[in-house]
């Protein structure tokens, strides 16, 4: 069972190196120094047959060397349309979940104002009973005044029969 794990992390260490490698030769396929190496190479290609080697030569082992070249040139744009395939379905499904959450937090937002305008028909609701309270203090103020007015003009009618009796 261990031997088994073994190989497993064997492969995966192999694959990673694999892919790091490949992943290497596809950015340096890319670069400046890419482009300046097969600048040098064809040169020296073309003067190779006036240094007294065979063109026939020359010409069989660069269109071999293109050739060969060509081929993992295709495999690692691939490799490399493959790979940003993945990181683009990653990214989609990164941008759905989003969509998701934006759509959770409007459906809360419109929950909230709903809340709030429930809340601002109660402060309006509670405004108006403290209105209504003010307004009714102010009836009972009222009454009690001229009750109390009424009071003192019965006792200084009285008052005034006393005196007149007298």
């Amino acid at each position: 069972m261990k031997s088994s794990q073994d190989k497993k992390k064997k492969k995966e260490i192999y694959k990673t190196a694999l892919e790091k490698s490949a992943e290497a030769a596809t950015n340096w396929l890319g670069s400046t120094s890419s482009l300046v190496f097969h600048t040098c190479l064809f040169i020296v290609a073309a003067i190779l047959p006036f240094l007294g080697i065979r063109l026939d030569l020359v010409l069989l082992v660069l269109t071999t060397a293109v050739s060969l070249e060509a081929i993992y040139m295709n495999i690692f744009i691939q490799m490399a349309v493959n790979k940003n395939t993945v990181d683009i379905e990653e990214i989609q499904e990164d941008v759905d979940e989003i969509q998701e959450d934006i759509e959770e937090i409007g459906e809360d937002v419109d929950e909230i104002q709903k809340d709030v305008d429930e809340i601002q028909k109660d402060v309006d609701e509670i405004q108006e009973d403290i209105e209504e309270d003010q307004e009714a203090t102010k009836e009972e103020k009222e009454v009690q005044a001229l009750v109390s007015i009424q009071t003192i003009l019965t006792n200084l009618q009285q008052e005034i029969e006393q005196l007149k009796k007298k």
